[in-house]
């Protein structure tokens, strides 16, 4: 699919789906709890399918409860509608809970797992296969066979876990036997995933089992903070450095059930955001928590040192955020380590922003679906942009005006968004291909913002 954009003002109230990084955890902890869990809203992506298929290959039961276009249209579903106008409502999860030994009773994948363009699922998983027996295989697409796990294996591997890329590369395919031991690993983070997952996993290990994590390196915390919260509500026994370069987690423990509305997701919130500020729009968000651990609610702060108007009004039913471009963006430097998700769209927003944007400290970056940061320079190149490529990020000399021309999106959810959104203020048409990728995370995003999509 190609997604044409031609230029316009983006301005509007809009509900914004639920967070990937909610989604996948929830589906997750309801997988390895004793009982019925109920994920109300949750996000509705290909990458949360995958994650269903995923749990379900674990022995999860999972049942899908759909609203009707109007029962959604009451509820204010931000979910995308199907063909025949519903959207999914629920996800309704029995989970595994554990066996008379103690050991969390996960079923061996009948398949080889494939978790699509996943990432977060891979990683997450691979730990959570490592909890029993059986043997699972996991693969994913292209992008997944490309992105590389070898420091998890490493630290599985260390903590008696079997951990093996077929191919010796430490990208999937990847072979995974449990079970975990415990020990102490040493394991540096470029992603935080790597992290999470072992922090989710390492709690339902044997009883009497420890496990200690070094981590001498750690991007986008807030993640992992992200993740601590849930240990937290779980009961979870565990000692946490306050610089988090040092974990001991005890095993024995066993995940309840969880419910309620799983929150609305920053990181997709962040292309309506930014398509309101570069095309001299006012948006209104709803569905967003101002106290939620998500990292990428910095990305309003970004905006707001640009000189939009960026405010949080709380409402009967929840808040809403209202993001209004100024007369004139002005060029900032920004560290993204924390929030590299950010970078496609904050790079294509500092296009349009008077003066010098730096886009900095954010490695990590690269190591995403695409090397975001090197595709980033390529493609808003090719509109015109003045863009020069770091080790760690990129400067941008905003201010020039870009043209519409064909662009590649490069099969990466917000590589495609955050070109289609850089199209509202070129002049003339601009062309994404691989348009169909935006519904990895924001399914119907592209629809949102007026683009013409053709096969």
């Amino acid at each position: 699919m190609r997604a044409v954009i031609h230029p316009h003002q983006f301005t509007g109230t809009y509900r914004i789906p639920a967070s990937k990084s909610h989604t996948i955890r929830r589906l997750l902890f309801a997988t390895l709890a004793q009982g019925v869990s109920v994920l109300e809203y949750p996000l509705d992506s290909l990458d949360a399918r995958s994650c269903v298929a995923i749990c379900r290959a674990f022995g999860a039961h999972i049942e899908e409860v759909r609203e009707s276009a109007e029962e959604a249209r009451r509820s204010g579903n931000p979910n995308a509608p199907a063909p025949d106008g519903s959207r999914l409502a629920r996800w309704i999860v029995t989970g595994v809970g554990k066996d008379p030994s103690g050991q969390p009773n996960l079923k061996t994948p009948e398949d080889v797992l494939n978790v699509g363009n996943s990432g977060t699922t891979l990683y997450l998983a691979l730990a959570v296969a490592g909890l029993h027996g059986g043997i699972s295989i996991f693969t994913g697409d292209h992008q997944i066979r490309r992105r590389s796990a070898q420091n998890l294996l490493v630290a599985l591997e260390g903590l008696g876990v079997r951990a093996e890329s077929s191919r010796n590369n430490g990208c999937a395919p990847i072979i995974i036997q449990g079970p975990w031991k415990g020990g102490r690993v040493s394991i540096a983070c470029p992603t935080s995933q790597y992290l999470s997952a072992l922090l989710i996993a390492a709690p339902l290990a044997a009883p009497g089992t420890i496990t200690e994590l070094e981590v001498p390196l750690l991007n986008e915390q807030p993640y992992v903070e992200m993740t601590l919260a849930y240990l937290d509500a779980q009961g979870v026994h565990y000692e946490a450095a306050p610089d988090r370069s040092f974990f001991r987690i005890w095993g024995g423990a066993s995940y309840k059930p969880m419910g309620g509305i799983v929150p609305g997701d920053f990181s997709s919130a962040a292309f309506p955001a930014c398509a309101a500020a570069i095309s001299g729009g006012t948006v209104t968000l709803l569905g967003l928590d101002p106290t939620d651990t998500q990292g990428d609610k910095a990305l309003f702060e970004y905006l707001a040192l640009m000189g939009c108007q960026v405010s949080w009004n709380q409402q009967v039913d929840g808040w809403s955020l209202t993001i209004a471009a100024p007369k004139e963006l002005r060029g900032q430097t920004l560290d993204l380590n924390a929030t590299p998700d950010a970078l496609p769209v904050m790079a294509a927003t500092a296009c349009f922003a008077k003066g010098t944007t730096k886009l900095i400290n954010v490695p990590n970056a690269r190591i995403k679906e695409t090397d975001r940061i090197a595709v980033m320079a390529q493609e808003l190149g090719k509109l015109g942009a003045h863009i020069t490529e770091q080790v760690d990020g990129l400067v941008i000399e905003g201010g020039q005006p870009l043209r519409g021309t064909e662009v590649q999106g490069h099969d990466d959810h917000r590589v495609v968004m955050a070109l289609a959104v850089a199209g509202l203020a070129c002049q003339g048409a601009t062309t994404v291909d691989s348009a169909e990728a935006a519904a990895v995370t924001y399914p119907g995003f592209l629809e949102l913002l007026g683009a013409d999509m053709i096969e």
